[in-house]
């Protein structure tokens, strides 16, 4: 036998070998499970992964193209002579094209803050909405800050969207601001804590949630122009701290760049704010998207850190389109920006659960239970501000109601803009200007009126629109008590005139308290209003926007069904003279004229500003009435890990159960601060009569230092601190004693 005869059977008995190994491996992989297939073939599939790596497998995968896809956004509306993408959701607030073959889905975004809101059209989506962003403030609840993101954040998946543009956390420092009713009052502490709370609740449901509008965007007059001027650790100390706040204690996936220009840069291309603030400093780890309208340029938005053009048809140009692509190629944009650009979106779309969980249109949503979100939100961010001689809750026997004005009738109003929610269906009131943009005026079908009427089976209650104040003063006469409804519409793109009350609503009031003065006041506004007419009514209740249900939640505390627990998130003034500016800034009427903003008070914000100034307020930031009386005692301090920690209790000395927010302010002795007082913690607590709770507080170190911009840290200083045990900022009577702290420096 020679040599080939010999390896004859050897190479057969190999090639046999091959063929079951070939064989057992391909019986192996189609018996793999679909999921384990799929991250074989596409491994940044495989959850296992941290979110990091996942968006850099995608990324390796992609073509230039697809890398650009990411990064420029399409209406979900036409616009003037553009027609939207079709395959963004209709009268959605945007969309940005997945990479199907990559297993990656589409963004679809849509306008938010109190719920899925929808471009105007035949047929709005029609949703629950949560009532305004200042009424969640003045809960002071975290925990129902994060029920109400929840909710909208279910009904946001339940609609087919995986991003929502929620999360505004603008302090108030211009009380006629058009868009305060978005936001969470004028303390950054506050704002920041209660608006993480609700991104927070919006993102468990792998939703992606946008903290905006980044940054000093405090105005809506010359909002696309404006230069808002303010020092770096002003800066630092005030707006800056609210977000970072809700950065580091949310992880929002998006952040919204705004429309100002921010000493002398327009946000979405200012390397401090997005390359140096948020993701050097505060290292964050998103994405950064344009205000629809607000990017400016290519080359400078993408190397300042825009990571996303929003909505590109509201620019004058694609600057994230052809531009951008032809930017990289020649290098004026280097390539690993790009990719950083994408990168960042997706690594928020796997952290987030985009990926994993992808979105549906028709998911059911169990209106009933979101509608009590929204109602429990409102009754405990109503704030009693007045109630003379007791005169509320109504009481058991009370003949004759008179329910006067606002439409109180049928509904409850909203503000206006790209955050309003079309009620289920539709508004209890139409044909009211501006029935166009930022219109139409939206009111919610709960009817303030019928849930009077429910809870006075025995009374007479009467309503009268308040239109004539001779006839309503006529008509209120006679009345046990008259609940007078009062109302001041703004929106997004529309300040406030002035303070006062619109359609010379001051003179229907002085005219009915005159003539009954057991005249209660409802307030449905957006934020602080002046009342010459305070002295004259017998109760003032801050409705605010009310949302969905807000009718049935008024009713409810008006007869004492709640207990109200809101306090104020921001301060009231006497007059307009009493601001930092008197004057609103820039013309309505020209509104491409640039002009500048002088944040001159700096840090020193709402009831900072009135402190330093000595001046008092109509109704100080934290005050609101209770149907009961809460005790302070036993304020102390300890201090753990470098962090002050102080101790109280707080008793309900009154005769019905009731919920309390005890606040706590800090100020230096001997150090000097922006102001003479910061709030430094609070907590909501709810007590029956006569009991008593201990509560402990620890307070974050920044809330006790100066920002210095040179090194770029926060430093505590040395010395004695004051600490106060109040009822709202402006308690004379509130307990405190002084702490010693040492020298302390903390990273930005």
């Amino acid at each position: 036998m020679n040599s080939a005869s010999t390896l004859r059977p050897l190479a057969i008995a190999l090639a046999v070998a091959a063929a079951l190994a070939a064989a057992t491996v391909l019986i192996a992989s189609s018996a793999l499970p679909a999921h384990a297939a799929e991250a074989s073939a596409r491994p940044w599939m495989d959850t296992s992964l941290s979110a990091d790596q996942r968006a850099r497998l995608a990324l390796q995968a992609m073509t230039q193209q697809e890398k650009l896809g990411w990064v420029m956004g399409w209406f979900g509306s036409d616009f003037g002579d553009k027609k939207r993408n079709p395959a963004a959701l209709p009268l959605s607030a945007g969309y940005i094209a997945g990479v199907p073959r990559l297993g990656l889905p589409a963004l679809f975004e849509t306008d938010a803050g109190l719920g899925v809101a929808s471009q105007p059209g035949k047929t709005p989506r029609e949703r629950t909405s949560l009532p305004s962003g200042l009424a969640t403030a003045a809960t002071w609840d975290r925990e129902l800050a994060y029920r109400g993101g929840a909710m909208i954040g279910a009904e946001a998946r339940a609609s087919g969207f995986n991003v929502m543009l929620a999360g505004g956390v603008n302090l108030l420092r211009e009380p006629r601001n058009g868009r305060n009713f978005e936001y969470a009052g004028e303390d950054p502490l506050l704002a920041g804590v209660m608006v993480a709370q609700q991104v927070r609740g919006i993102q468990s449901n792998h939703v992606i949630a946008t903290m905006k509008h980044f940054a000093v965007n405090n105005q809506e007059t010359g909002r696309f122009v404006l230069d808002s001027r303010i020092d770096d650790a002003a800066n630092r100390m005030s707006d800056l701290l609210a977000f970072q706040l809700v950065l580091e204690q949310a992880d929002p996936g998006s952040v919204m760049c705004s429309y100002n220009r921010v000493n002398g840069a327009y946000a979405c291309e200012s390397g401090y704010l997005l390359n140096q603030v948020l993701k050097q400093d505060w290292g964050y780890k998103g994405y950064v998207m344009s205000d629809w309208g607000a990017v400016h340029s290519t080359v400078a938005a993408a190397n300042n850190g825009l990571d996303q053009e929003s909505a590109w048809e509201f620019d004058k140009s694609q600057y994230f389109g052809p531009a951008l692509e032809e930017a990289v190629a020649n290098g004026h944009v280097p390539q690993a920006r790009l990719d950083d650009m994408v990168f960042r979106i997706l690594c928020t779309m796997f952290e987030k659960g985009v990926v994993d969980h992808p979105v549906a249109e028709g998911g059911a949503i169990d209106y009933a239970a979101h509608g009590l979100v929204s109602r429990t939100d409102a009754e405990e961010g109503m704030v009693l501000l007045k109630n003379a001689d007791g005169v509320l809750p109504l009481k058991a026997g009370v003949k004759k109601i008179v329910v006067i004005g606002a439409h109180a009738d049928v509904g409850v109003l909203a503000g206006g803009g790209s955050s309003v929610v079309y009620p289920v269906g539709g508004s209890a009131v139409t044909g009211i200007a501006p029935t166009t943009w930022p219109g139409p005026v939206v009111y919610h079908a709960s009817s303030p009126l019928k849930a009077i009427q429910a809870r006075a089976p025995g009374a007479s209650v009467v309503y009268h629109d308040g239109r004539d104040a001779a006839a309503a003063a006529r008509a209120a006469a006679d009345a046990d008590v008259v609940l007078l409804f009062a109302q001041q519409w703004v929106g997004e793109a529309l300040d406030a005139v002035s303070l006062s009350l619109p359609d010379n609503q001051d003179g229907l009031i002085a005219a009915v308290a005159k003539a009954n003065p057991r005249t209660v006041v409802v307030l449905e506004t957006s934020g602080p209003v002046l009342m010459p007419w305070l002295g004259q009514s017998a109760a003032v209740l801050q409705a605010w926007y009310a949302g969905s249900s807000g009718g049935e939640a008024i009713a409810r505390v008006l007869f004492g069904e709640v207990n109200p627990s809101g306090r104020l998130p921001a301060t009231f003034p006497m007059s307009e003279s009493q601001l930092p500016r008197p004057v609103l800034d820039g013309d309505p009427k020209n509104e491409s004229k640039r002009f500048t903003v002088d944040y001159h008070e700096g840090a020193a914000v709402g009831y900072k500003w009135f402190d330093l100034k000595g001046l008092k307020p109509l109704f100080p930031f934290g005050h609101g009435l209770s149907y009961t009386q809460f005790a302070y005692s036993g304020l102390a301090a300890s201090q753990k890990d470098g962090k002050l920690q102080l101790h109280f209790k707080v008793t309900n000395t009154g005769a019905v159960k009731g919920k309390d927010v005890p606040q706590l302010y800090v100020a230096p002795q001997g150090v000097k601060w922006e102001a003479p007082k910061r709030l430094a913690g609070w907590d909501k607590v709810e007590l029956a009569p006569g009991e008593s709770r201990e509560v402990s507080v620890t307070v974050d170190p920044r809330l006790l230092a100066m920002y210095d911009s040179r090194s770029r840290n926060w430093r505590v200083a040395k010395g004695r601190y004051k600490v106060m045990l109040a009822h709202s900022a402006a308690d004379t009577d509130a307990t405190s004693f002084s702490v010693s702290l040492e020298a302390q420096t903390l990273k930005p």
